[in-house]
C-alpha cells in the first residue's frame, strides 16, 4: 500500500517553495530559474586540484578508521558534531555563497552524510524524496552534494527526475530486503513524475544542489572505481524539527532571530564516534 506521509503526527508542510531571489550573487538568474523549474543545479566549481586531494585524503583516513571501528561505508552520517574536518566543509565559504542564493542570508546546516559506493557495491539508493524522511517543516532544505571522487555514468551517479519536485509528496512504499536499498523508502514508476532522468556526472571538487522535494536515487556501483560524495543539508532558520533537532544545527551564516537552533561549536578533533553494539 503506497504511503503519502512517513511522519503524519508532525503535520509537516511538504511542498516546494520557489526561490524569489532576483539578484543572486554567485549563481546566475538562469540557474536560479532552473532550480525553480527543474529542482536542481549542477555542476558548480568549488575546490581546486590540490584541495580535491586534501578532501580525498581526509575521507580516506576517516573511512579507514571508521571501518576499523566497525562502521561501514555509509555510516559517516551526522559526524560534523564530532569531526572538525566535516564541520569545516559545511562552513566552507565558497559553498555557502552558492547556497545563500537559494536559501537566503541566514543558513543553518543540520545534517551531513558521506555516501561512499565502493567499487563493486551492489547497494542502490532507491528513488525517494529527502523531505519524506526528515522530521522537519516546512520543506525548505537544500542539499549540497560534494563530489569527493569523479562521478561518471558507470560508478553509480546520483540521478534525478527533473520537475518532480512540483508534485508535493509522491507516494512511496517501504523498501524490501531484495531491493538492497541503502535507505528505506522506494518510489515506484519515477518517470511519470517528471522529465527523463538526469545523472549528475561531475568532477571531484564540484557540487550539485537540489531541493528536498526532488525525486532522486542512484544505481549500484558495478565499476572498478569508487564513488564518494558528501551531502551537506542547509535550511533557513524558520524551519522547525522535532525535539532532537534543536541541538543539531550549525548556524553557518547570519543568525537565527528566534533562537530555535542551538549553534554547534567547532569540534576540536576528528575522532571517530564509538559504535554502540
Amino acid at each position: 500500500m503506497p504511503i503519502t506521509d512517513a511522519i503524519p503526527e508532525m503535520k509537516r508542510d511538504l511542498r516546494f517553495f520557489p526561490v524569489s531571489n532576483k539578484q543572486p550573487s554567485k549563481l546566475t538568474r538562469k540557474q536560479v530559474q532552473h532550480f525553480n523549474e527543474k529542482g536542481y543545479v549542477f555542476p558548480l566549481d568549488v575546490f581546486n586540484e590540490e584541495e580535491v586531494k586534501q578532501n580525498r585524503y581526509y575521507f580516506d583516513d576517516m573511512m579507514d578508521r571508521a571501518l576499523a571501528a566497525g562502521w561501514n561505508s555509509y555510516s559517516i552520517n551526522g559526524w560534523q558534531r564530532q569531526c572538525k574536518g566535516i564541520y569545516d566543509l559545511a562552513m566552507e565559504t565558497r559553498i555557502l555563497d552558492y547556497v545563500q542564493d537559494l536559501v537566503g542570508g541566514n543558513l543553518v546546516c543540520t545534517m551531513t552524510h558521506y555516501f561512499c559506493k565502493l567499487s563493486g557495491d551492489t547497494k542502490q539508493v532507491a528513488w525517494h524524496q529527502d523531505a519524506s524522511y526528515w522530521p522537519l517543516t516546512p520543506s525548505k532544505v537544500v542539499t549540497v552534494w560534494l563530489a569527493i571522487d569523479d562521478v561518471d555514468e558507470d560508478n553509480g551517479p546520483m540521478t534525478v527526475i527533473p520537475g518532480s519536485h512540483l508534485h508535493g509528496i509522491i507516494p512511496f512504499e517501504h523498501s524490501t530486503k531484495e531491493e538492497n536499498n541503502v535507505l528505506g523508502q522506494t518510489v515506484q514508476g519515477p518517470d511519470k513524475w517528471g522529465d527523463a532522468p538526469v545523472p549528475f556526472v561531475m568532477q571531484a571538487g564540484q557540487i550539485s544542489m537540489h531541493t528536498d522535494m526532488l525525486l532522486h536515487g542512484s544505481a549500484p556501483n558495478l565499476s572498478d572505481r569508487r564513488r564518494c560524495g558528501l551531502t551537506l543539508r542547509y535550511n533557513p532558520p524558520e524551519v522547525r524539527g522535532d525535539d532532537s533537532y534543536h541541538s543539531y544545527g550549525m548556524i553557518c551564516r547570519g543568525s537565527d532571530p528566534d533562537g530555535y537552533w542551538r549553534h554547534q561549536p567547532r569540534p576540536e578533533t576528528d575522532e571517530v564516534p564509538q559504535r554502540q553494539r
